[in-house]
Formats: C-alpha cells, structure tokens, sequence
C-alpha cells in the first residue's frame, strides 16, 4: 500500500519541472600552463569543495561546470567536450561506462541527506513535515538528491507520505535551487545533503535524519573517454581520491567512500 501511493503521487510532483537546470562556470582555475581548460562536470553539491581545491590542481587550468548529475551525463551522452564527470551517485557514472562513455569509474566521497529549515524554524523533524501549510522543497525525481528523499519518504507511513507530498511546493533541478528557495525565505523546509546545509552557514539549520530513513550518497568520478585532456583528467581524478580535492570534500562535510 506505501509502495503504491508513493507511485501515484511522485508523478505528481515533477509535472511541471522543466529542464532548466543550467550548466555554469563554477570559477576555479589551476596553476597549469595555456592553452584549453581542463572540464570538469561535477554535481551541483560539489561546488564549494572543487572550487576550493581547482586553483591549487597544478596540472592544467580547470573549468568546472555544475549542474545537476542526470543533466550533465545527459549532456556527456551527446558528445560534450568534457574531460571528468563527477556525479553525486554511482548509478549515472557506471551507465555512462557501461555504454563507453566514461572510463571506469571510481567512488571518492559519501554524503549523508539531512532535512534542511530555516535557522529560525520552529520545525525539529520529520514529523513537523505533515503539518497542513508546510512549504516543502524537494529535488526532482532522477536528479540523486530527488531520489534519495524519494528513498527517505518510501521508509514512512503511508498517511505520513500522502501528508508530507502533499506539502511540497516544488521540486528543483539540483540541491542547489533547494538550498536556493531556503535562503530566499520560499519554502519552509527542504532536503539537501549535509555539505550543503554546512556551506550555507548561519542561514540553515540542518536536522538530522534517522539512520534506519536516511540513504548514504556514494559519490562516484570518472574520466570520459577520449577526454581532451586525459593525463590531466586522470591526474585530477587521483587528487580527487587523495590530494587536495579529496581533503577540500573533507573539510566541507563530506565522508570518505
């Protein structure tokens, strides 16, 4: 009976999600030589740590480009020029592999989802979530922060479902525009990874999920294959795993994998 109500409703919530996530320059840049920049597409909840750690990569210059995972993988299935893809679940990077895209890729950091308010909310838990007149943002359904808290949800009652889906304004393209409704006073409460309740600072309260609700995000990289640059892609993706970017993902919240 849970089962099938979240199948009927979660239909429901993305009506109306268009595709507007869109793809920017996250600014970092090496200390390399000339020439063209290293690409890397990275998922949204990335882009404090990669921004924080591409100026020190001192291989070649690193153009970061942030999104939401399934709309950059989307984008590297149509031919972009991109050299890494780093995606905030294992699921894109193994497909993409699987279908020649992406080297093999290699898991480099957790994440943990919590339930993110404002930092003068009166709401402390999931509970509160059921209230009538609760605004609640989520990700859409096949972005990873959207199906993770489709993953929270599906562990909850079924009256607790229907009230709580019931409650949500908007589903986002990425983590970012639900952090995003959170600090510009739209919404009353949201689901975002732990990083990115960290990197709002004072503006966001984060509450923490029980662990028999909460789901682990494994983040997983890889090389895209026939990069433009692949020495330096791989020399990217080793720091990501041990260096510079892998102490950055620490020092912002996330986990080792």
């Amino acid at each position: 009976m849970r089962r099938a109500i979240l199948v009927l409703l979660l239909p429901a919530l993305v009506a109306g999600c268009g595709d507007d996530a869109t793809v920017g320059d996250g600014g970092g840049s090496g200390t390399g030589g000339g020439g063209a920049a290293l690409v890397v597409s990275a998922a949204s909840s990335l882009k404090e740590a990669f921004t924080a750690c591409g100026a020190q990569f001192d291989q070649a210059k690193v153009q970061f480009q942030f999104a939401g995972s399934d709309e950059l993988g989307a984008q590297i299935r149509q031919g972009a020029p991109v050299d890494v893809f780093a995606a905030a679940n294992t699921s894109l990077p193994e497909a993409l592999a699987q279908e020649g895209k992406l080297e093999q890729p290699v898991n480099f950091a957790t994440n943990r989802l919590v339930l993110a308010v404002p930092a003068d909310s009166d709401i402390a838990s999931l509970d509160d979530l059921v209230k009538p007149g609760v605004k609640l943002v989520v990700g859409a359904e096949g972005v990873p922060v959207g199906d993770y808290t489709r993953k929270v949800l599906a562990n909850l009652g079924a009256e607790e479902i229907a009230a709580i889906l019931a409650n949500v304004r908007s589903n986002e393209p990425d983590v970012k525009g639900v952090v995003g409704k959170l600090t510009q006073g739209a919404a009353d409460a949201g689901f975002v990874y732990a990083s990115d309740a960290k990197a709002a600072g004072d503006d966001i309260k984060a509450i923490e999920i029980p662990d028999a609700l909460g789901p682990t995000a494994t983040y997983a990289a890889g090389v895209v294959k026939d990069a433009p640059h692949g020495d330096a892609a791989q020399a990217f993706l080793d720091d990501v795993q041990s260096g510079a970017c892998h102490d950055a993902l620490l020092k912002g919240g996330f986990g080792a994998p």
